[in-house]
């Protein structure tokens, strides 16, 4: 059984402890060890007159139990000490007096405002904090009469939200609660046997529960009451696109697609500014090319088989091919991976499953196809396969040529394979198949199965060989500066991407079966099953069977399958050959060495200025930017650190509170004043992650010439 949750040694706070919820939170801390400072102004319902009667009989209850406890008798207009919470001056809105506004406001948003910024240092300086807001139904919903006290408990919430991701990295969570609970602010208005129903104590161990070390959940909203518990979260419609480009934007088009924006079936659930803005960046990017206007996927049609998608390039160096056979598991440490590694060595090659990167960025075609209106947020990759015609040269420039092979109805969803050809200067190089499902697309009428799809099973047998290797905690990093990063719904952390796993499993069977001669290699087919933490360890299990290798790729800590139906055609003899590296730098370079002169001059000026670390990743990706929503090729990443010392501008990877992530070309137009970077941010040439709002202090280094 569960040990006990304890408060030993913590020190609680609370609000309006005289009655009620606060009794019964200061009564069930003390209960379980912790020292409670109980405080009440205890005035009447109206917020009139004062006693310390209310707050001292909770003291004494909690002493008489063998806790510890102390009262408080302060007001919110003491500044800094603690409040009492529940007052109601309840007014219709249009008799809403400047008084009842101010004072609910004061009492509720402005008290709670105080008390948390005087714990919050201590809080900091101890690397740990629990806050709890506590909102209303009013808040949430609004209510009757209750104009002011509605619009300070939603205040609440947002207030909440901030302190939520503010103090994350200093142990600090904050959560939202909106109660139902009988007390002395109900009783006058609420039949006896409902209030004995809602009793405060109901309410009580979801407090305890998230003010504990063991709880994880911060930045939550919780509706309780009567013994039931249940958490809130925003939903937002598809919505529709209701402009075309260089045409105005009408009231009448939001009527008639009224109907459309306000259906939430497949509704999303955004959960941070980030998300919200990403929506308004593929919207304007929609409009900017002049594709589908309706955001639901829906009404796909045998029309889109056949269709050719626009060509797409793909430049990259022998860096790239290094960086890629790190995110797939490889390691200096391992002499026969030396030649995947080191640019040096003489018989330096890619790993074939790079041949999958170039071919990516023609999937970012699907959205010109009328018919299938494709919505990239609710893409998962559900199966791969690549055939290799020649191996790919350590860097150049490759053309990638889509078509829709077909599009299947799974019912909850969409399935598109794609084929992409892959060329370079004008040699076949390689040939995928993508099988994407499209969450939430399906229903349109169409087949369920395909001819065109590759598939195979492995023998009914033990394997004949097994290789596992651990994943790095960092594995997620490593392979996303070359990978893709499709779509990680309902995940709360980090996951390996199925062709993180791919490319593990595929070198597993060279290391086996090939020496690791790419030359061997011809095929690879896989279906993606279930996720892979960073940390757990990878086992592929493999079947010979002349000249195809079945595979089956497993989680070893948990038994997991993750990769499965999957299997690798070798050649027997080599037949094919590789390329030539080649380098080149980037324009940026000299943007960020005037950067670099100027921290040098003024770095502790601008350390004060500006307390924040950005971080550039500066890519180099074709002709496109448009490459950017599915991958990063990035060939330069750079870290402005003005947060310690004198400052800091240095190449390789570091924490950011900021990542800006742009085309080597864009963030050149950007400098020389040519494209604006907002106009950039919303059409999805530039990218923003972490705090978006510190990226105004740029202004302090760059305000000479550069508006990034």
């Amino acid at each position: 059984m569960p040990a006990p949750l304890t408060f030993d040694g913590r020190v609680v706070l609370v609000t309006g402890a005289g009655g009620g919820l606060g009794r019964e939170y200061a009564l069930a801390f003390g209960q379980r060890g912790a020292a409670v400072i109980v405080n009440d102004l205890g005035g009447d319902i109206k917020g009139g007159g004062r006693s310390s009667a209310a707050a001292d009989k909770v003291v004494e209850e909690i002493r008489a139990k063998g806790g510890k406890a102390v009262a408080n008798y302060d007001s919110v207009e003491d500044g800094e000490k603690l409040i009492q919470t529940a007052i109601l001056r309840d007014r219709s809105f249009a008799r809403t007096s400047d008084v009842d506004w101010d004072l609910i406001h004061r009492v509720h948003l402005r008290g709670s405002f105080l008390v948390s910024r005087a714990a919050w240092n201590h809080m900091k300086n101890q690397k740990f904090g629990r806050i709890i807001m506590t909102s209303s139904a009013a808040g949430i919903y609004g209510n009757f009469g209750q104009a002011n006290y509605s619009a300070a408990k939603l205040g609440l919430l947002g207030l909440s939200n901030t302190l939520a991701i503010e103090g994350q990295k200093y142990n600090i969570h904050c959560n939202t609660i909106a109660p139902t609970a009988g007390s002395r602010l109900t009783e006058t208005v609420m039949p006896p046997d409902l209030v004995q129903s809602l009793r405060a104590e109901y309410v009580a161990p979801l407090v305890l529960w998230l003010c504990h070390d063991a709880c994880p959940e911060n930045g939550g909203l919780f509706e309780v009451g009567a013994g039931w518990i249940g958490k809130l979260r925003w939903e937002r419609s598809l919505g529709r696109i209701v402009r075309q480009k260089n045409e105005s934007m009408t009231p009448e088009a939001v009527r008639d697609a009224w109907s459309e924006i306000c259906d939430f079936t497949d509704a999303s659930r955004p959960s941070s500014i980030q998300e919200s803005l990403q929506t308004l960046v593929e919207v304007l990017s929609r409009v900017e090319d002049e594709r589908g206007i309706r955001a639901n996927p829906t009404g796909a049609t045998s029309s889109a088989v056949g269709q050719t998608l626009p060509e797409m390039s793909f430049s990259y160096t022998h860096m790239n091919c290094i960086l890629y056979a790190l995110g797939v598991g490889m390691s200096t440490r391992e002499p026969d991976h030396l030649k995947f590694l080191y640019e040096g060595h003489e018989d330096f090659s890619c790993l074939p499953t790079f041949g999958v990167i170039p071919a990516l960025s023609a999937m970012t075609g699907l959205g010109s196809v009328p018919d299938l209106n494709i919505d990239f947020t609710r893409l998962l990759h559900g199966e791969q396969y690549l055939e290799m015609f020649r191996a790919l040269p350590t860097s150049g420039t490759l053309t990638s040529r889509g078509s829709v092979a077909d599009v299947l109805d799974k019912g909850s969803g969409m399935v598109i394979l794609l084929d992409v050809h892959t060329y370079s200067e004008g040699e076949l190089v390689c040939y995928n198949q993508f099988s994407v499902f499209i969450v939430g697309a399906g229903g349109f009428g169409g087949k369920r199965t395909s001819q065109k799809a590759v598939t195979a099973a492995p023998p009914d047998r033990a394997p004949d060989a097994v290789i596992v290797d651990q994943t790095s905690r960092d594995q997620v990093t490593l392979n996303t500066l070359t990978a893709p990063l499709f779509t990680s719904l309902g995940f709360k952390s980090p996951i390996l991407h199925g062709l993180c796993s791919f490319g593990f499993a595929a070198r597993h069977v060279l290391k086996q079966y090939a020496a690791n001669d790419v030359s061997r290699f011809k095929s690879i087919k896989v279906r993606f099953v279930k996720p892979v933490y960073p940390g757990q360890s990878l086992q592929t299990e493999m079947w010979k069977e002349a000249n195809r290798i079945h595979i089956q790729c497993k989680v070893k800590e948990t038994g997991d399958v993750v990769l499965s139906g999957a299997y690798i055609d070798l050649h027997t003899d080599a037949s094919v050959s590789g390329g030539s590296p080649q380098t080149g730098g980037l324009q940026s370079d000299l943007v960020f060495a005037e950067i670099g002169r100027r921290i040098r001059d003024a770095g502790q000026e601008l350390v004060k200025k500006v307390n924040a670390v950005f971080g550039w990743e500066i890519s180099r990706d074709g002709r496109t930017v448009r490459d950017l929503k599915l991958m990063c090729v990035c060939v330069g990443l750079a870290a402005m650190d003005l947060k310690t010392g004198g400052g800091s501008l240095r190449s390789g990877a570091s924490k950011a509170d900021v990542i800006f992530t742009v085309s080597d070309e864009d963030f050149m137009e950007v400098v020389k004043g040519k494209l604006n970077p907002q106009k950039a941010f919303f059409s999805g040439k530039l990218k923003v992650r972490g705090n978006i709002m510190l990226s105004q202090k740029l202004e302090a280094v760059l305000k000479d010439y550069a508006k990034l």
